[in-house]
């Protein structure tokens, strides 16, 4: 392996003036001879099919472009991943250099600032997909560059939602600043003639996150992003589980486009398949993965970022991977136009959805300055999201699953909702908590602790208790606990 001893970038990184002049990197996509993902997407929405995408990424160069080979030639997703390492999100890139140098198979993804652009342009040829970089980086100016100079034409992240949900002490107005800086660039570029795809990370904590919490986050970054010159956007949202809630949201991110974004942004919607606990049984996994790949179907997307049977445990290999991606592909067939959706309450739901992220968002966009007015709202619980790890976000509001499994707001915390919304989740909460907890909708006094506790896990467990699993876990535990007493 040949060790690395520099580190090429801009923005005040080692080896400034590495990196190629824009109008040379846009020279240099075009001359690749392979779409853009902004031109996939409108094709895939175009011809009313779901683009396909994987996750994957590790720390070697040649192990990077044999991973994404394989992919290509045994799967054939439409677009590529190339997710970063750790240490090059949170701009450690020395250790991330160290660690390449050492042991690449350490790293929990491909540290491409550190390989640099030239190898960035290699892993990018080895492959007819275009590529996408995914990450988790509040202030992703430096990694944005070397990826440009790589010929990558879509990058995920926003200001907030490439912060709170990962880092602790960033500040909320560094990291808008740092995200404001990258989405310019990209208008410099689209000056040039080449538009990059901007995908939003809607999934925040991944973890029951309400609807119109994930699409409120999304139209604030979507609009700074619009202002700086950003043209192609990509709102992902989170499976909830739920097929009619899934598809409402699903349905309302064009709604919400045409609402606050201009005309001239082309505006996609972007599933992730279920990120919680997946079950751990093969049959029941590929259930799950292909039900949401339907789901993405029916609510419109443009595409789908896909899951894998060992999703339960670990790290996927290229063959579980490949084999995701195939099931997921597989809902794309024209035999399945037959399923549909209950269009009456979608319709209901997606009028609901609108109306809260219009409570939540209009009162940020009314503000002069909405970056400040972003991070006032934080600082003051008028927005906010549920399990945050940082201390810029109260993360008051507590979500809950109805009797059917829709996300809904136990509490809402401060956010600006009126009596007409607290009052509908709390209706559909009654009777929705664990037998005898005594958990009540949003507004109320506050659930007991113990209760609220046992409710999120049950929740939090939901598709491997549907399927039985949670309940055979419990009676083996029991046994085995039953066996021991017996031995003593």
């Amino acid at each position: 392996m040949t060790k690395i001893s520099y580190l090429p970038g801009r923005s005040g990184s080692p080896g400034t003036d590495a990196l190629p002049p824009l109008a040379e990197s846009v020279d240099y996509i075009a001359s690749l001879g392979k779409p853009t993902a902004a031109r996939v997407l409108t094709d895939a929405r175009d011809a009313g099919r779901v683009a396909i995408q994987p996750r994957c990424g590790v720390g070697g160069h040649e192990e990077m472009k044999a991973l994404l080979r394989e992919l290509e030639e045994q799967a054939a997703p439409d677009i590529l991943t190339l997710t970063i390492d750790s240490h090059t999100r949170l701009k450690r890139f020395e250790q991330a250099l160290r660690s390449l140098n050492r042991a690449p198979a350490d790293l929990n993804g491909y540290p491409l600032v550190s390989h640099g652009y030239l190898r960035g342009r290699e892993v990018n040829e080895s492959v007819t997909a275009p590529l996408e970089i995914r990450h988790g980086s509040p202030d992703a100016r430096i990694l944005f560059d070397v990826a440009v100079a790589s010929g990558i034409t879509s990058f995920e992240g926003g200001g907030i939602s490439y912060n709170l949900p990962y880092s602790k002490a960033v500040p909320l107005a560094e990291s808008l600043a740092a995200w404001n800086a990258v989405d310019t660039v990209c208008g410099e570029l689209a000056a040039l003639g080449l538009i990059v795809d901007r995908e939003l990370f809607g999934t925040l904590t991944a973890v029951l996150v309400p609807p119109s919490i994930s699409l409120a986050i999304s139209v604030l970054e979507a609009v700074l992003a619009a202002r700086a010159g950003v043209r192609c956007i990509s709102v992902s949202y989170p499976q909830s589980g739920h097929l009619v809630q899934d598809v409402a949201a699903l349905r309302a991110i064009p709604v919400l486009a045409r609402t606050y974004l201009p005309p001239e942004v082309d505006v996609h919607a972007v599933l992730h398949e279920f990120m919680g606990v997946f079950p751990k049984k093969r049959g029941n996994a590929e259930d799950l993965i292909f039900y949401g790949a339907l789901v993405a179907r029916l609510g419109g997307a443009s595409k789908l970022i896909t899951k894998t049977y060992q999703e339960a445990f670990g790290i996927p290999d290229t063959r579980a991977n490949v084999e995701g991606l195939r099931l997921a592909d597989r809902a794309n067939s024209p035999l399945l136009g037959f399923v549909k959706a209950d269009e009456e309450r979608v319709a209901d739901e997606l009028s609901w959805i609108v109306d809260e992220v219009a409570d939540i968002v209009e009162p940020v966009l009314a503000a002069p300055d909405t970056m400040t007015a972003v991070v006032d709202a934080f600082a003051a619980g008028r927005l906010d999201i549920p399990f945050s790890a940082s201390r810029y976000a109260k993360s008051e509001i507590i979500p809950k699953r109805d009797a059917e499994g829709a996300i809904r707001y136990l509490s809402t915390g401060s956010l600006p909702f009126g009596d007409r919304t607290r009052r509908r989740n709390s209706e559909l909460l009654e009777g929705a908590g664990p037998k005898g907890s005594g958990l009540k909708g949003s507004g109320g006094t506050g659930p007991v602790i113990g209760s609220l506790l046992t409710g999120l896990t049950d929740d939090i467990n939901y598709f491997p208790t549907l399927f039985g699993e949670m309940q055979k876990e419990t009676q083996r535990a029991t046994q085995k606990e039953t066996q021991n007493e017996d031995a003593e």
